[in-house]
């Protein structure tokens, strides 16, 4: 099983559910199978984890990495590089856009709207079934119309980002898998992909995952903590 994403493809979520490394191990995935690959930093909410601080590595595989202006770049500040707009326009193989958590994050896509307009872009919801107020379907659809309402676009797809960080078992991926599944049939739409965290696969079964599997090599990790190394010939999508 493999991944059909194409062009623009923007990844969004509530706070705390891990979209921002989902999208840079999502862009690593891309560059690993010769894909041509964009990454733009547009969480202006959060000033943790984001897009931003996987900056150097993401640029030695080859990613162009849009970033707020240097002079910002460690800025919370509403700041929407005209680079954004352009790669909108102009997305070549995958370009990957890390939105805002919730509804508040995401209004920064209202503002793309003009370049979005007659340009076909994926929007998908990042689900972490183990945090707060998206551990039931009902939580789940809300954060998503709060999203839809600020971001002024349609939520279409789920991924399902199940995980209670280094405490994770393969238990966990499972049920995180069938809850997932559950929420994208009541939402009417496709469950695009799960992740599990690359030391976790080979513990995994499988079979009992009927849809394609991202490896996650943390990469948005605390100061003390030292991240995964990437390399061109690590980990794929499974």
């Amino acid at each position: 099983m493999g991944l059909n994403l194409k062009g623009v493809v923007i990844i969004v979520g509530n706070y705390g559910s891990g979209k921002s490394e989902v999208a840079v191990n999502l862009a690593v995935n891309c560059r690993r199978n010769g894909r041509s690959v964009r990454i733009a930093d547009l969480d202006l909410v959060n000033p943790y984890f984001r897009t931003r601080e996987a900056r150097q590595p993401l640029a030695a595989l080859g990613i162009e990495v849009i970033l707020p202006p240097q002079r910002y770049l460690h800025a919370d500040l509403p700041i929407l590089d005209p680079a954004v707009a352009g790669a909108v326009l102009s997305p070549g193989d995958i370009t990957i856009l890390d939105a805002g958590g919730d509804g508040v994050g995401a209004t920064v896509l209202a503002a793309l709207a003009d370049a979005f307009r007659d340009r076909p872009a994926r929007m998908l919801q990042v689900v972490n079934p183990y945090r707060p107020f998206t551990e039931t379907v009902q939580g789940c659809q809300q954060i998503r119309a709060q999203i839809e309402s600020a971001a002024r676009m349609a939520v279409d797809g789920i991924i399902g980002n199940a995980n209670l960080m280094d405490e994770t078992t393969p238990g966990h991926i499972y049920d995180g898998y069938q809850f997932v599944r559950n929420l994208a049939a009541a939402m009417g739409l496709p469950l695009e992909f799960i992740t599990a965290a690359a030391p976790l696969l080979p513990h995994l079964d499988r079979s009992r995952l009927d849809c394609p599997l991202l490896p996650i090599e943390r990469q948005l990790v605390t100061p003390w903590v030292k991240a995964a190394p990437l390399g061109p010939k690590n980990l794929r999508l499974v």
